[in-house]
């Protein structure tokens, strides 16, 4: 990397730590399209293992302060992980022979649908209390499953996909969707990064300096996060941001792909 790059990786990675500790799924959601179309990844395969890797460690620093703050169901958390792990893998292992620039705008159509549904939930607060028990535990066990495996196709965290199914398994309310999500945001991280990386397909240095620059946007995601949800308006950021970036990636991998 020159020393541009180096920049832009850093203020990336930022803007994904910051995100990340506010919504859950945007890290997940901009660390892809940051790496190919700002810091000028020229592979989307090596981009999505790198970004699943960054996504994974800057996942779980915002796993640890939303922890401190209370916001973490862990049973509930644990459980969604461990259900996806299996399909992160065999997701990643699909995703890997899957053209890079077909894959991409793929990813922007289903974070289409996402934020639909998110914005469809609006008008609910959600449960603060949720705990683990039988009404939920196979709802949880399915969502992570399925979840699990577009994180580990499409190479990212799946804070996206998580967040929306820890809602619909338990009705818990936001900010504590986004601070559980996290849980299954750094297993599934891990877990493709691990068979990205045996093929090669990662940039450690570049994965370093994401990392890097996410420690100083996660303390900021996290203060905002707790403001948005006590005025009720964190759904609508979290949909916004999707639909925002969705735009984008389908016309740049849209262009790519059939143009």
């Amino acid at each position: 990397m020159d020393l541009v790059q180096t920049i832009l990786a850093a203020l990336s990675g930022a803007l994904v730590g910051f995100s990340l500790s506010l919504v859950g799924g945007g890290g997940s959601i901009l660390a892809v399209p940051l790496m190919v179309y700002l810091v000028g990844v020229p592979q989307p395969h090596v981009a999505i293992g790198t970004s699943a890797l960054a996504v994974a460690a800057n996942a779980a620093l915002g796993l640890f302060n939303h922890a401190r703050a209370g916001h973490v169901k862990w049973r509930c958390g644990l459980l969604f992980a461990a259900a996806g792990i299996a399909g992160a893998f065999a997701g990643s292992t699909a995703g890997k022979a899957f053209d890079g620039q077909k894959l991409l705008f793929l990813f922007a159509l289903v974070m289409i649908a996402v934020g639909i549904l998110m914005l469809r939930r609006r008008g609910s607060a959600g449960n603060g209390d949720v705990r683990l028990g039988r009404e939920n535990a196979g709802k949880l066990s399915i969502y992570g499953l399925g979840a699990g495996a577009f994180s580990g196709f499409f190479g990212i965290g799946g804070g996206f996909l998580i967040v929306p199914g820890l809602i619909a398994a338990t009705d818990m309310a936001m900010i504590n969707a986004v601070g559980t999500s996290l849980v299954a945001v750094t297993s599934f991280g891990l877990t493709t990064s691990l068979n990205y990386a045996a093929s090669g397909l990662i940039n450690w240095a570049l994965a370093g300096v994401f990392v890097a620059g996410g420690l100083l946007g996660s303390t900021g995601g996290l203060r905002l996060a707790k403001r948005l949800s006590a005025a009720g308006t964190l759904s609508k950021v979290f949909a916004g941001l999707i639909f925002a970036v969705a735009a984008y990636m389908l016309w740049k991998s849209g262009s790519a792909a059939f143009g």
